[in-house]
């Protein structure tokens, strides 16, 4: 009985020690990312909402130009769109037959 705990005492303290270094990235991350935002930040984000603004307010006056651009995509970028779509749309009805539980329609 005292091996089985001497085993299970070492067993324990080398799991700690391997996923320490895990856990102190994951608590670095943890405080970087979850910290509330700084009053600098709500500047940053004023500019960027700016510069959206007037991003929305010129898309309106190059939309007569967008027509233009089509015609110079080649034939492997509209293979490669064309593809992304399928995948969009198959996850997307992938996504459906999960959230219904059943293969075909919903249960009545």
């Amino acid at each position: 009985m005292a091996t089985l705990g001497a085993r299970l005492t070492g067993l324990i303290n080398t799991a700690k020690a391997q996923a320490r270094p895990l856990f102190d990235e994951f608590m670095y991350y943890a405080k970087v990312e979850l910290s509330p935002p700084t009053p600098a930040d709500f500047k940053n984000f004023r500019k960027s909402a700016e510069q959206a603004a007037k991003a929305a307010k010129t898309a309106g006056k190059d939309f007569k130009s967008s027509g233009k651009r089509l015609g110079q995509v080649t034939v492997a970028e509209a293979w490669l769109n064309t593809l992304v779509t399928i995948e969009v749309i198959t996850w997307f009805f992938v996504g459906e037959v999960i959230g219904r539980r059943h293969l075909v329609g919903y249960k009545v």
